[in-house]
């Protein structure tokens, strides 16, 4: 990304991410998680951005 600010928000969303779904995710390298454990984190990111986009349709 070339917006260093968006990338470090990224991170921090999927590290929140990660936390709701219990996947000990790590900064750096994380290439130890099974498919379903990236997974869970993925889909918990698209839930919330879902979630997110559909409360401000509602103002």
């Amino acid at each position: 990304m070339a917006n260093k600010q968006a990338k470090k928000a990224l991170e921090q969303f999927k590290m929140e991410a990660a936390n709701e779904v219990g996947v000990n995710l790590q900064q750096g390298y994380n290439g130890d998680l099974t498919a379903r454990q990236a997974g869970s984190i993925g889909g918990q990111m698209v839930k919330k951005m879902i979630e997110s986009y559909e409360q401000g349709m509602k103002k």
